[in-house]
């Protein structure tokens, strides 16, 4: 549906805290929205850090970061509404809707006068899809949710974002000394670790997955992590096999945005790593493992054919991955690393053959 009427120039706040990957899954239907209300004023308010995100932002989109810890409790949230009224705000957008936001709704909606909608997560359809013996059909994904605010707020707008970096690629001259040149190498970025057990494709099994792409001609492998302990992994990974490089480390989300744009395709979990790649236009090969595509999560113009699981009844038993396996043996995680380099090889032949045509 086109826009309506956009005589009058209106500023739009947007509430959407955390986590990362949730963060990153707003920035298609920002950027899409500020192209279709270019009279309108767009203020992002998240964590300082997720500023990071926003590179070749719209004019027209502010980002205000915040230390939460600053806004404890309903004296603290009070003072976070008075300072983000001085936005002077027409509508609030929460993306969020958790109790913090809700807070902030109802001082928005009882001392500023000003309309505001919340998200509808889905929390019962997502509970119902994880239970044994469910109908396991998918839900609607979370840009769908994130779009449906902003239509309730009388804000219509089609998304067609493609890229942070539109049809080019993202500047890493100054990783020159780390990253040698591209030539006519595939690059494959390789992001192992999540937040969650049910999440993460078992360690031992993503160094097959290494070993084997690292023997490919032409291909170099990329590491993303976070942290001492994953960088210690993948330091030792990167000792053993050649073609590797570790990123580890060696820059902020912006900087491994910028490497991610030029990946041919990138391997991940049900993880923010997914949706950074998304960011960019890059293929992800998302590995699942307790959790589903079903639920609404896949990442902004992911295919479902690049996502690897098991066809098991007893998955999706977790939304997030943060529920123990009842079986205490993550069984949903028993890909064979051939499945995974298979199809990462595959991904990047098909890629090939799109740029000849």
């Amino acid at each position: 549906m086109a826009p309506k009427s956009d005589n009058k120039a209106k500023t739009v706040l947007i509430t959407r805290f955390s986590a990362v990957g949730d963060v990153a899954m707003t920035i298609p239907l920002l950027y899409s929205l500020c192209a279709s209300y270019p009279r309108h004023r767009f203020i992002f308010v998240s964590r300082k850090r997720f500023g990071q995100f926003f590179i070749n932002k719209p004019e027209n989109l502010d980002f205000i970061g915040i230390n939460l810890d600053e806004y404890k409790g309903l004296h603290g949230l009070y003072r976070l509404y008075r300072k983000l009224s001085e936005q002077k705000p027409d509508m609030l957008a929460d993306l969020h809707d958790v109790l913090r936001t809700k807070i902030l709704r109802k001082y928005f909606s009882f001392f500023g006068r000003i309309k505001v909608k919340g998200i509808n997560k889905g929390r019962k359809e997502k509970k119902a899809l994880t239970k044994p013996g469910s109908n396991k059909s998918a839900l609607k994904s979370t840009f769908e949710r994130y779009r449906d605010v902003f239509t309730r707020l009388d804000l219509h707008f089609e998304p067609n974002f493609t890229s942070l970096f539109k049809e080019g690629k993202g500047n890493i001259d100054d990783f020159a000394t780390i990253i040698p040149a591209k030539g006519n190498d595939r690059w494959v970025g390789i992001a192992p670790f999540a937040r969650h057990n049910g999440k993460i494709y078992p360690l031992d099994k993503m160094e097959q997955v290494v070993a084997l792409l690292s023997k490919q001609k032409n291909i170099k492998l990329f590491f993303f992590g976070n942290g001492p302990k994953e960088e210690s992994v993948i330091n030792d990974w990167c000792s053993k096999y050649p073609n590797t490089i570790s990123f580890i480390g060696k820059s902020n989300f912006n900087g491994e945005l910028r490497l991610i744009s030029h990946l041919d395709a990138m391997i991940c979990m049900d993880s923010a790593n997914m949706h950074m790649a998304s960011l960019t236009g890059t293929p992800a090969i998302s590995i699942w493992g307790a959790t589903s595509p079903l639920a609404g999560f896949l990442g902004w113009r992911q295919k479902g054919e690049d996502c690897i699981e098991l066809p098991l009844e007893c998955r999706p038993c977790s939304i997030f991955g943060n529920k123990p396996c009842r079986f205490g043996d993550y069984r949903c995680m028993d890909i064979a690393p051939q499945t995974v380099a298979d199809r990462v090889i595959a991904r990047i032949k098909k890629s090939n053959t799109q740029e000849t045509l």
